[in-house]
């Protein structure tokens, strides 16, 4: 099939999910092609099958906002009539599915019918899109897409209890490609260069927004280190980062945190890891505690959102409610207090993962893409 497919080109979670499934659709055999304003972060051209198309916003004195959801509308169809394609999968609601609902009508004008798959991730149905400013367009967007899928059960939740939704939401589950991290763990993993080998490895990987709780990351650090000699990963970048650094100051424990920034290379970084640390505020689904567990990393949580269907309590790791530092604390020392117990975490954990396959999910969205194609 030909395949367009929309999201933000970030380090954040849905850009990263459509990059993978895109780079794994051209992989079958599918031509795919990115609709957005920039390079996505994680996209390797290696394959033939796959292009880039970027949405350019001219600047006019006369706008103080500059109109991406006009331009991007205008580049899908442009690109669909161009290239043929036969579906658009979105990724975040606001704007693309707004802006694909936008071209498939001047599509259809032009008498092209493209179907639309909209997947929903997260913060663009809780926290942006059920804002006064923008449910309704939000609401109507999904309701016209032709397809609706979420990254968890408790995401369909959520959006039905907070818009009127009369689509069916089908829940996909976001995916790993394990071979991956296996490849990482087959190469010399140097953890000399960042511990010693007495000592256990905690990483917080995200985009440092105030969601992630980073405080609370330096926190449960500072309590584990006082009983297990540890070093802490913090791998992202975001406006809350300056205050990880300042606390880990304060709290005389900076020269054990490593502030690493964004990186390429996370199954590099998580190949090092002992514990994940995620304390969210909330995470529709929690793909940074998912990649973590595909390199054989035992995970702490909160309980929030999606994790619980990520994270299986007392089997791949721990989960606590929200802001219980003290019982994160107390589970991550659980778990690294002897090689025996941190080994069946992490094999429970990279057992788990089988279940997000990329192998499991992607005939998933192909049979979707099917479902809502119709033949010119």
């Amino acid at each position: 099939m030909k395949i367009g497919i929309v999201c933000y080109p970030t380090f954040g979670g849905s850009g990263v999910v459509a990059t993978e499934l895109g780079m794994a659709l051209a992989n079958k055999g599918h031509e795919v092609h990115f609709i957005t304003y920039n390079h996505p972060v994680r996209l390797d051209f290696l394959s033939h099958n796959l292009h880039f198309h970027q949405v350019q916003v001219e600047e006019y004195p006369l706008f103080e906002y500059q109109p991406y959801e006009l331009a991007l509308s205008s580049k899908m169809v442009e690109v669909v009539r161009k290239y043929s394609l036969e579906v658009l999968h979105v990724h975040y609601a606001i704007p693309h599915a707004y802006a694909a609902y936008m071209a498939k009508q001047m599509l259809n004008e032009k008498g092209i019918n493209i179907g639309v798959v909209t997947t929903l991730h997260g913060t663009d149905i809780t926290l942006v899109g059920s804002h006064p400013n923008y449910k309704t367009a939000v609401e109507f967007s999904i309701n016209n897409s032709d397809i609706v899928t979420s990254v968890s059960n408790n995401l369909k939740e959520t959006t039905n209890s907070l818009f009127n939704i009369t689509k069916d939401i089908a829940v996909v589950y976001n995916f790993i490609d394990t071979n991956k991290y296996d490849n990482a763990h087959k190469q010399e993993c140097k953890r000399s260069a960042l511990a010693k080998p007495h000592e256990r490895i905690l990483t917080h990987i995200s985009n440092f927004r105030p969601v992630k709780r980073v405080e609370d990351v330096i926190k449960i650090f500072n309590e584990v280190r006082k009983t297990v000699p540890s070093k802490l990963l913090m791998v992202g970048e975001g406006p809350e980062k300056i205050k990880a650094k300042r606390l880990a100051r304060k709290l005389k424990i900076d020269q054990d945190v490593f502030f690493l920034g964004n990186s390429t290379e996370i199954e590099k970084i998580l190949c090092y890891t002992d514990v994940f640390l995620l304390p969210s505020q909330t995470e529709s689904f929690g793909l940074a505690a998912l990649e973590a567990m595909a390199a054989k990393s035992a995970v702490i949580s909160t309980n929030t959102g999606g994790l619980p269907e990520v994270n299986i309590h007392g089997e791949t790791g721990f989960l606590s409610n929200l802001g219980d530092v003290e019982d994160m604390a107390k589970n991550a020392i659980a778990i690294l207090k002897d090689d025996a117990t941190l080994t069946r975490f992490k094999e429970n954990a990279k057992l788990h993962t089988k279940k997000f396959s990329l192998e499991t999910i992607l005939p998933v969205y192909e049979e979707l893409y099917k479902s809502c194609f119709v033949p010119q």
